[in-house]
């Protein structure tokens, strides 16, 4: 009896297959939706310049004899104070699109710009840089590429003295990355990779969240799967990256903010995790993981889920991979302390940030879906119902949390009879009511699944007028053979 009813519902049982395929379809959402997000996000340092906050200092839009004036002024002035001035006032202009649109049309601009940044004047070489930072936040790809002349020196300058230069520099590097291949083809064998990679020895905070930013510009670019990840693997970008956020006194958040997404870009990629997880990531990762539970416990700080955002989803596609058992990379998370940190965050995006819950849920069902030792975890640890409470959240939750109980449940009877009865039947005869053909599709997984491993689950569910909740949904086309299994099940049972 029980052999026909589970091959006919096969195909709908929460096997680890199907999870997994589900995973690799919501990882593809996340990373499409996250990598569009970023790929129009420019930086702008321009309060890094004290006059701008003073007096008569609304940039006016420059018309070509304005600026060529300004660059004339900014080549040959007599005094260094009215070139700099010069050129202030040109960036000044700059900041308004139809300026840019003037200078890169005026013939022999942008030699000119190039001249004064590399000129032995450092004050005119700054300025000139800033100049070209407000060009390079242009969301005109055509002015991204009329700073092409400019890359190679702002490359070489990466390897100055001044931070303050360094971090402008890499600002508008990462501005121009993200907006023309046509760049980005020019600063691969200009040596950007390596410039990078020296730059991640700065003890400067600020170059480092500047690094990081460029980096990760660098990473989101569609070609950077097969001519630029590879690279910065091979380089020793990724050791580095990890010491970044590894906890202590000295975690900047800024810093490790910047470098989680450049690991997560790294990560989506798929070029080479076994390599990463070789490197201890899931272990530095779990330990942040444990780290920022502890910080939320002390701190209403809204600014913490901007690291562990991309924690989680690092974590997350890193229990995909095959390689993890091969390389004991499970070891490195077997702990009950991850699911009680987990559960730690969950509470607070509960809180505080409530579109942060798919991303924590996410991960523990990553957790749970091979491992029966963080479904002991789950179990030991009383956190069944505290999963419940988010039902309520959205469909998109409930979804989530239905799949992490399915991952418990399927672990066998010993599972189902510490899940069963408690407050799970109520949930579920909730989730059954509701409109959303998927988490009613997911409820009845995981009901499958207790009937299959706890017989008696039949009939305490008859007795709370299960057949009427499954009624609901038998003429619904995607749940239809489902719902008739389940009421042949019960009727039998």
């Amino acid at each position: 009896m029980w052999s026909r009813r589970q091959g006919r519902l096969r195909p709908t049982v929460c096997g680890v297959e199907e999870l997994r395929r589900r995973r690799r379809e919501r990882e593809a959402a996340l990373r499409k939706a996250r990598r569009e997000q970023q790929l129009v996000s420019k930086r702008l340092l321009r309060d890094d310049a004290p006059e701008e906050a003073g007096e008569g200092c609304v940039a006016a839009i420059l018309g070509e004899t304005e600026v060529q004036q300004f660059l004339r002024q900014a080549q040959r002035g007599t005094e260094e104070k009215e070139r700099e001035g010069a050129l202030v006032s040109l960036r000044r202009g700059l900041q308004h699109p139809e300026t840019q649109q003037t200078f890169i049309r005026l013939e022999g601009s942008m030699r000119t710009l190039v001249g004064l940044l590399t000129s032995n004047q450092a004050l005119l070489q700054l300025e000139a840089a800033r100049c070209l930072h407000e060009l390079s936040h242009s969301e005109q790809s055509t002015v991204a590429e009329a700073c092409l002349p400019a890359t190679s020196y702002l490359l070489t300058y990466l390897s100055g003295h001044s931070s303050d230069f360094i971090e402008l520099c890499l600002y508008t590097l990462g501005n121009l990355i993200v907006e023309s291949e046509a760049v980005r083809r020019q600063l691969l064998p200009q040596g950007i990779v390596p410039a990078l990679a020296a730059c991640i020895q700065s003890p400067h905070v600020a170059v480092l969240e500047a690094l990081g930013y460029a980096l990760s510009q660098l990473l989101q670019a569609e070609e950077a799967p097969e001519k630029i990840i590879p690279s910065i693997l091979a380089s020793t970008l990724p050791q580095h990256m990890l010491q970044m956020l590894q906890p202590g006194p000295k975690l900047n958040p800024g810093v490790a903010v910047e470098f989680a997404w450049c690991l997560h870009y790294i990560i989506c990629s798929q070029v080479s995790n076994p390599l990463l997880i070789g490197h201890g990531a899931l272990s530095t990762l779990g330990l942040l993981l444990l780290d920022l539970a502890g910080a939320v416990q002390k701190t209403e700080d809204a600014g913490l889920e901007l690291l562990a955002c991309p924690v989680l989803r690092c974590l997350s596609n890193l229990l995909t991979e095959a390689a993890v058992e091969t390389v004991g990379g499970q070891m490195q998370l077997r702990d009950e302390r991850v699911v009680a940190a987990l559960f730690i965050l969950l509470q607070f995006f509960f809180q505080k940030q409530p579109s942060l819950l798919p991303e924590g849920l996410w991960l523990l069902n990553n957790l749970t879906a091979n491992s029966p030792s963080f479904c002991t975890s789950l179990l030991s640890l009383d956190l069944i119902e505290p999963l419940l409470q988010l039902l309520p959240v959205s469909n998109v939750v409930s979804v989530m949390v239905l799949t992490v109980l399915c991952n418990v449940a399927e672990k066998g009877p010993a599972y189902c009879q510490r899940l069963w009865p408690g407050p799970l039947l109520p949930a579920l005869l909730h989730t059954l009511a509701f409109s959303d053909t998927e988490v009613v599709g997911q409820s009845l997984e995981l009901l499958h699944l207790l009937f299959l491993y706890q017989p008696e689950a039949v009939q305490v569910f008859l007795q709370q007028s299960g057949l009427q909740a499954l009624e609901r949904h038998q003429e619904e086309a995607q749940l239809q053979d489902r719902v008739y299994a389940l009421q042949q099940t019960a009727l039998q049972g």
